[in-house]
């Protein structure tokens, strides 16, 4: 996978805080660990050519079936789109590698349509080897809607789609455009694609893993994981004419206390307040939750590492969710009570956001670890997500968690 792959090296080699950061005031007051309830859904791999590490968040359609990705599995090891029912039955949608052209690898998750359809994006394959658009009806079957060419084009994307009114997609690519450093695209329902802007990478941003999200005037906003003033990433906006404007630079250097390296996307609330995670950064220097204004600007609301089972080594590398109540639910890849991750809660008690451990992960063959993936949540509150590995074949598993 290539998240798993390239994390290790950028934690490794990317650490840009020092021990002083410790000195620092803490950000946002820590709570104790809060017991939920984790239940294993799946664990993939229980038969041959199943699908294998989900990376990607999943969706739910109103019969309460949840569908997502994998990295890999499927009957030709290219990955898969799988349906998974609420009495835990899955089901191989599609297997990617089937055809000339395909796409394959699948990194982001689903949306899906009126009509039950699916659309989503693959990291590699397509006619050229740059990654895909493609669109699967309810039954199985996939349409390569637009294959990538890298330059001046777009290619390898990392993030998921979005629709608007009209059923165009918009995306971004983590390398392409113009100037090599990445971009946003937009594929119309007949597949005719439009790099709608290239990053040019200093000052302005470059890489972009997450998607975008798009307000009601039509204005793109998302982040970047590198670039920036600092190279530590930002969050951008794109006007729907065309004009990016970098909202917030990230400036994770010793001692400042930001986040650093922004790796998905982000969610708004109805005051158009953007809320997001950073994998590095924060005052101890493993990743933060953020909250940014329309103004730009920003509020660190949690910096990981805090509190006992917070862990040293936690990295969001998923978004957050919010609730009607103002309440942020994510990931992290590590930390927790045994280093596996966790999913925790972020909240505002008098004025002070605060976070909570719902569920430390404690890997296979019991439950999940490394959740690469979101979550979303249903209407009674309950979260469900993807862990890359473990459950039974240590092919990684779908959970839910009952605060």
């Amino acid at each position: 996978m290539f998240y798993w792959n390239f994390a290790l090296q950028r934690i490794d080699s990317k650490l840009v805080l020092g021990a002083a950061v410790l000195a620092l005031v803490v950000v946002c007051a820590a709570q104790p660990a809060l017991a939920a309830t984790e239940t294993l859904l799946y664990s993939f791999g229980a038969y041959t050519g199943d699908a294998l590490w989900p990376g990607a968040s999943l969706v739910i359609d109103t019969a309460g079936n949840f569908y997502g990705t994998t990295y890999g599995g499927g009957a030709y090891d290219y990955g898969a789109v799988f349906k998974l029912t609420p009495s835990g039955t899955e089901t191989v949608l599609y297997s990617f590698g089937s055809q000339t052209g395909d796409g394959n690898h699948p990194e982001a998750g689903l949306i899906m349509d009126k009509k039950g359809n699916f659309y989503g994006t693959t990291y590699e394959g397509g006619a050229d080897g740059w990654g895909t658009v493609f669109k699967l009806t309810p039954a199985g079957k996939e349409t390569v809607l637009y294959s990538f060419k890298g330059y001046p084009d777009g290619g390898k994307p990392m993030a998921g789609l979005i629709m608007d009114k009209s059923k165009n997609l918009y995306g971004t690519t983590t390398t392409g455009g113009a100037y090599g450093n990445g971009a946003v695209f937009k594929v119309t329902p007949s597949g005719d694609e439009t790099v709608l802007y290239s990053f040019g990478g200093y000052p302005d941003g470059n890489t972009p893993w997450g998607g975008v999200i798009m307000d009601t005037a039509g204005s793109l906003y998302g982040t970047t994981f590198y670039g920036g003033t600092y190279d530590d990433g930002t969050v951008f906006t794109l006007s729907p004419s065309g004009t990016e404007t970098v909202l917030h630079n990230f400036s994770a250097y010793i001692g400042s206390g930001d986040g650093a390296y922004p790796l998905d996307s982000l969610i708004m609330d109805k005051s158009g307040n953007l809320y997001g995670t950073t994998e590095q950064g924060g005052a101890y220097g493993y990743g933060t939750v953020f909250e940014l204004t329309p103004a730009g600007v920003e509020t660190l609301l949690y910096s990981f590492g805090s509190q006992p089972g917070d862990g040293s080594n936690d990295y969001p590398y998923a978004g957050v969710i919010r609730d009607a109540k103002g309440n942020l639910y994510g990931t992290t890849i590590f930390g927790g009570a045994d280093n596996d991750g966790m999913v925790f809660k972020v909240f505002n008690k008098g004025g002070v956001w605060k976070e909570t451990i719902l569920h430390t992960f404690v890997g296979a063959p019991g439950d999940g670890w490394r959740p690469f993936a979101g979550l979303i949540m249903d209407k009674a509150g309950h979260l469900y997500g993807a862990t890359y590995y473990g459950g039974a074949y240590n092919n990684g598993t779908v959970f839910e968690v009952t605060p």
